[in-house]
């Protein structure tokens, strides 16, 4: 069984933004992109300055003509968040404008949540008061969201990473929720686990789903893999999903798929580099 997809290494690669640093924990990556209406690509990404609790780490915003070069249009701190790190966010159009929804990591803990901010435009994040829609719990932390708007409503994907034993916090599964504002949601359950005696036998957190129900994951066998993700891919069944083939696909994480006006795809994904750090590349692929 396979399915065609626009994958990493399907065209030529460029840099969308350059690792910001060398080194382990240096990473430009984990994007969520999409289409602007007045013209070109816009981008959500988040920068890490490191692993540690006390390096940075900011969510940026930034807009292209060309889905290739960038420019920053809002950056969100980890410090606004009291977060002690950040990770994937999401970008959704709505009909009065902007909703970016960014998690943030509990200091001290395994815990992460999920904020949501709203603005007349991209710029208006900076400064955006943001709120609280996807809390988790003690026994769940809730992290890099998928999230768009369907007929009737709102749907969104979420990576869940179970916290109920203590230093197996990086195990990870994804569930789904649905909403008819994109603001109280309500949860359905796991929709893709991980598959014993496989490359994805510790986790899978889905990473893009298309429309017509292909998707894109991220999976790795063991706990020392955490932060070596690969990239696997997935079809909807029945409101889950299947996974697609024994092996991973692209040696690449968090990849996004942003389905173009004219036919073909532009898709963005973090990808590692001989000394540790990550980059953000694109593609245009058919």
């Amino acid at each position: 069984m396979s399915i065609d997809f626009p994958v990493p290494g399907s065209a030529a690669a460029s840099v969308a933004v350059p690792a910001p640093g060398s080194g382990h924990g240096f990473w430009a990556g984990s994007p969520g992109a999409a289409l602007d209406p007045e013209g070109g690509v816009l981008l959500a990404y988040r920068l890490r300055l490191g692993v540690r609790p006390e390096d940075g780490a900011q969510t940026i915003v930034a807009r292209s003509d060309d889905g290739d070069t960038f420019s920053t249009v809002a950056t969100l701190d980890k410090s606004r968040f009291g977060a002690m790190s950040m990770e994937r966010p999401a970008l959704v159009r709505t009909d009065r404008g902007w909703r970016l929804y960014v998690c943030s990591a509990t200091p001290g803990s395994k815990h992460w949540w999920i904020d949501v901010l709203e603005a007349d435009d991209p710029a208006g994040f900076a400064d955006a008061d943001a709120r609280t829609v996807f809390p988790g719990d003690e026994t769940v932390a809730v992290k890099d969201p998928i999230v768009r708007r369907v007929d009737g409503g709102w749907e969104a994907w979420i990576c869940c990473h179970p916290l109920d034993e203590p230093d197996e916090e990086d195990r990870m599964t994804s569930a789904y929720a649905t909403s008819s504002d994109g603001l109280e949601w309500q949860w359905h359950g796991t929709v893709l686990g991980p598959r014993p005696g496989t490359w994805d036998a510790r986790g899978a957190r889905l990473t893009v789903v298309l429309p017509d129900g292909r998707a894109a994951y991220d999976g790795r066998a063991t706990k020392e893999e955490n932060w070596f993700e690969r990239t696997g891919l997935a079809r909807r069944v029945d409101g889950r999903f299947e996974q697609v083939g024994d092996e991973p696909v692209a040696d690449a994480r968090y990849l996004e798929v942003l389905p173009l006006p004219g036919g073909g795809y532009r898709i963005y994904y973090e990808a590692r580099l001989p000394d540790g750090s990550h980059e953000l590349r694109t593609e245009r692929s058919a």
